[in-house]
C-alpha cells in the first residue's frame, strides 16, 4: 500500500455541522454534554458552535451559552464557524480557541449560500483576518462543493484548488475541502487534491467528505494515501445532506477511527468512549446511529 501518515488529526464537526441541521430544538446542555464527552474520548479538536445569523441557522443560536459553560480540557483546541466580523467579535469574545471561514468552490452555491459571488465573499473575510493577526487568533478556512455541486454538478479540481489557494494566502494556516454533497469518489477526489497538491503543501490541505453515495471512507482513504493527514468527521454520523433528502451526510467520526486502527495509523482516540457520546446522542435526539462501526459494536454489546 502506497505510503500512509503515521497520525491523522480528526476534526470533530458534529456538535456544529452534525447538529445545525437538526429541526428540533437542542438545548444547551445536551450541545455541551456532547462535546465535553467528545474530549473525554480523546478528540483534539472539536467545533463547538457557530456564530452566524440565527435568523439562517436557528440550532446556532445558543453558541454563545455553550462556550460560557462548557468545561473546558487541556489540550483541546474548541473552535467556532464564523462568516463575517461580528461573528468572529462574538466567537473571541466568549474564548473560542480558533475561528474558521468558508468559501465555496462553485459560484451557483455561492450564491444560492450567501448571496454572493466567491470572489465577494473572499472580500467579506479580509476584516476577520486582520482582526486575527491583530490577536493572534488561528483561522482554518473551508471550501464548499469541492468535486460537485446541487446547481453546477461537477466543479473543477483547478477551480477548487484556487479557492484553497486563495484562503492561506489571505492568512488561514490550513483549509479543508468539502464534498458537501457527498457526490465524491477516489478519483475525483485524488484529481481535486492533485490540483491543490500542486501549489500547496499536504500538510496544509484537511478533508471534509460526507457519505451520501456511500464513497466517504475510500475517498478518506485515497486522500491518505496523498499525504492529507487531517479529517472532519461527525460523531454518529449526525447531520443530513440538505440537497439530497433521506440522504446521509457527514462520514461517521466512528468509522474513520476503525478504519484508521485497521490501518494502524494513530489518533488519539478512544472508540468505545466515542460510540459511547454517539449512542447518547442519538437516543436524546431519537434518531438513528449513523455510524456503522457504532451500530456494529453496539449490538455486540447487546
Amino acid at each position: 500500500m502506497t505510503d500512509l501518515p503515521a497520525k491523522v488529526r480528526i476534526v470533530e464537526v458534529g456538535p456544529r455541522d452534525g447538529l445545525q441541521n437538526e429541526k428540533q430544538p437542542i438545548d444547551a446542555s445536551t450541545k455541551i454534554a456532547l462535546i465535553e464527552q467528545l474530549a473525554d474520548a480523546g478528540v483534539s479538536y472539536i467545533e463547538a458552535g457557530s456564530f452566524v445569523n440565527p435568523k439562517w441557522v436557528p440550532q446556532m443560536a445558543g453558541s454563545d451559552t455553550i462556550f460560557e459553560q462548557m468545561s473546558r480540557r487541556q489540550g483541546v483546541t474548541y473552535a467556532a464557524l464564523t462568516p463575517n466580523l461580528k461573528g468572529y467579535e462574538r466567537a473571541v469574545a466568549v474564548g473560542a480557541g480558533e475561528v474558521a471561514i468558508f468559501a465555496a468552490a462553485s459560484e451557483a452555491f455561492s450564491q444560492k449560500n450567501i448571496n454572493c459571488s466567491i470572489e465577494e465573499s473572499l472580500d467579506r473575510f479580509a476584516p476577520i483576518m486582520s482582526a486575527a493577526r491583530e490577536q493572534n487568533v488561528t483561522v482554518r478556512g473551508y471550501v464548499s462543493c469541492v468535486v460537485g455541486c446541487p446547481y453546477e454538478g461537477d466543479v473543477s479540481p483547478e477551480k477548487a484548488a484556487d479557492v484553497a489557494k486563495q484562503l492561506l494566502d489571505m492568512g488561514c494556516y490550513e483549509v479543508s475541502m468539502g464534498d458537501t454533497i457527498g457526490v465524491g469518489t477516489p478519483g475525483s477526489v485524488a484529481r481535486m487534491l492533485e490540483a491543490c497538491l500542486v501549489d500547496i503543501p499536504a500538510e496544509k490541505l484537511a478533508v471534509h467528505l460526507h457519505d451520501t453515495y456511500g464513497q466517504a471512507l475510500a475517498n478518506i482513504l485515497a486522500a491518505l494515501q496523498m499525504g492529507i493527514n487531517v479529517v472532519d468527521s461527525s460523531v454518529a454520523g449526525l447531520g443530513g445532506c440538505p440537497y439530497a433528502k433521506g440522504a446521509s451526510g457527514n462520514v461517521a467520526t466512528e468509522d474513520v477511527v476503525y478504519m484508521l486502527d485497521g490501518l494502524g495509523i494513530e489518533h488519539g482516540i478512544d472508540l468505545d468512549k466515542l460510540i459511547n457520546a454517539g449512542d447518547r446522542i442519538c437516543q436524546q435526539l431519537q434518531r438513528d446511529n449513523g455510524s456503522k462501526v457504532a451500530r456494529a459494536l453496539l449490538a455486540k454489546r447487546g
